[in-house]
């Protein structure tokens, strides 16, 4: 057999090779998911009088899916409507989720950009080591968040995850620069890493909600290839980086491997 199987390809990108085991994802035991809605499987009915009521079904949720397709345990941290802001100051601490994970995989920013109208502000507003200095903006909250998570476990691997465009005129410039953003912020911590689904996961636009929407938010068929697309995007990033990933099984162990220098 070919190791290149289970290499990444020159030219190769992200979301080239779809798996259904999501293939190195599985090298993870436990994760943590900090989202919003896209997060907690929500999804879209309507009352008597025709009004939308939105229900978190987390069982639907991608991160379940994900669960099921790699037997890695994912915790669930995510609820409709949640932003960076909130999970920092008050939901996490409610609801006791800082907890130690080998991985986390952080996807917000729709809540805080376009629903709430937070400042979004930039990478520049991180202090690794003095989150408490962060201004109140998407990224001083994206930043406090890694900060408390590296905290927690030094060594664990972050994944960030950026937003699909939509279609739409105003809003892609604004999920681009975003994105942007995020791939400066990857490089203010270890082993943190960008999921770019903002221009590497397909446009989330009328016609592909037509198929894979229920209003707005995903329905199941959505929420399974979103899944497919997080799990092998993660897969695509060990198979690019593969050292950073050699000494996963070590995390929280306080083990290392002279051999291995990063």
């Amino acid at each position: 057999m070919k190791l290149d199987l289970f290499t990444a390809m020159p030219g190769e990108k992200p979301l080239d090779k779809i798996k259904d085991s999501c293939g190195f994802a599985g090298i993870f035991k436990e994760i943590g998911v900090i989202g919003d809605s896209l997060s907690s499987g929500e999804f879209e009915a309507h009352d008597q009088e025709g009004n939308i009521v939105y229900h978190d079904m987390y069982e639907y949720s991608w991160p379940a899916v994900m669960e099921r397709l790699t037997g890695i345990v994912c915790h669930n941290y995510s609820r409709g409507g949640m932003t960076a802001r909130e999970f920092y100051e008050s939901w996490a601490d409610r609801n006791d989720f800082w907890q130690w994970n080998q991985a986390y995989i952080i996807a917000l920013g729709n809540n805080d950009v376009f629903v709430c109208g937070h400042p979004v502000g930039s990478a520049a507003d991180i202090h690794p080591e003095d989150p408490e200095s962060n201004p109140d903006t998407f990224f001083g909250n994206m930043g406090r968040i890694v900060s408390k998570l590296k905290s927690i476990e030094k060594d664990a691997r972050i994944f960030l995850v950026s937003m699909q465009r939509r279609g739409e005129e105003a809003a892609d410039p604004i999920i681009r620069a975003i994105a942007e953003e995020m791939k400066n912020m990857c490089g203010l911590f270890s082993f943190t890493y960008l999921i770019d689904m903002t221009n590497d996961g397909p446009v989330y636009d009328e016609e592909m909600r037509k198929t894979f929407g229920l209003g707005f938010h995903p329905n199941a068929m959505g929420y399974y290839s979103y899944a497919l697309m997080v799990g092998n995007y993660i897969d695509y990033l060990i198979r690019k980086n593969p050292r950073d990933f050699f000494e996963v099984p070590f995390i929280g162990k306080g083990f290392r491997n002279k051999d291995i220098v990063y």
